[in-house]
């Protein structure tokens, strides 16, 4: 899960076509595996050029620092792949996981690569039945790959407006989270669905709160629909 946070994307780059939400498979998440192995490489190159910057600065508009953000994703995405493994009905999993606070930041860049890489593995290997909990809804393996790709999408561009690197993210990888996350809420009208007529990198930024869009100003309050539909 994730803070609020704003400023204007960056150019973004093609990935593959989104997924249809309720495209239901035997074994696996049909392509959500590669969907999030390229949100991985595509975040991680970026950060990577800033891995010689000051990571003690505020990341975006978050209270976390740079670093501290890096630490809040490896935590998601080992905890993410925890819960696809453990399946519980009504709590998070007791397993939380850190990155060495003395470690330079390429090496804990190499850390986050293995958190989403446990991630990716067990998305892949999860079958379509399986549901597991998670406080914004029950999900299924591709529902909290999704998770993990917004979550790796949104920190990323959080860091990068701090480290001054121009990055965005990818539209296609925007538009199968859109699909699969951000629906319209009828009981909950404060979290409508993902605005049209934007590119996806730029809507995924409106509903996640890093950005306003025109005619519809940044978001104080978010948070995504994980439930199987």
């Amino acid at each position: 899960m994730t803070a609020a946070p704003a400023s204007a994307a960056g150019p973004s780059s093609p990935a593959p076509p989104p997924p249809s939400p309720n495209r239901t498979l035997a074994v696996g998440a049909g392509p959500w595996p590669d969907l999030l192995s390229a949100a991985t490489d595509d975040c991680l190159a970026v950060l990577l050029r800033g891995a010689g910057q000051d990571w003690s600065r505020p990341a975006g508009d978050l209270d976390w620092t740079c670093r501290q953000t890096l630490d809040h994703l490896a935590l998601g995405l080992v905890g993410y792949t925890g819960l696809l493994i453990a399946r519980p009905a009504d709590r998070y999993i007791t397993l939380f996981a850190s990155l060495d606070p003395h470690a330079p930041v390429h090496a804990c860049l190499e850390g986050l690569r293995i958190a989403a890489s446990l991630l990716t593995s067990t998305v892949r290997d999860t079958t379509a039945q399986v549901r597991a909990w998670h406080p914004w809804g029950h999900s299924d393996a591709a529902g909290f790959a999704a998770m993990g790709i917004t979550e790796l999408a949104v920190h990323t561009y959080d860091i990068t407006r701090t480290l001054g690197l121009p990055w965005a993210p990818p539209d296609g990888l925007s538009a199968a989270v859109l699909a699969r996350l951000f629906p319209e809420f009828p009981e909950f009208p404060e979290f409508p669905e993902a605005p049209s007529g934007h590119s996806p990198s730029d809507a995924l930024l409106w509903c996640t709160g890093r950005i306003s869009l025109p005619g519809l100003p940044r978001r104080a309050r978010w948070q995504w629909d994980g439930s199987v539909r």
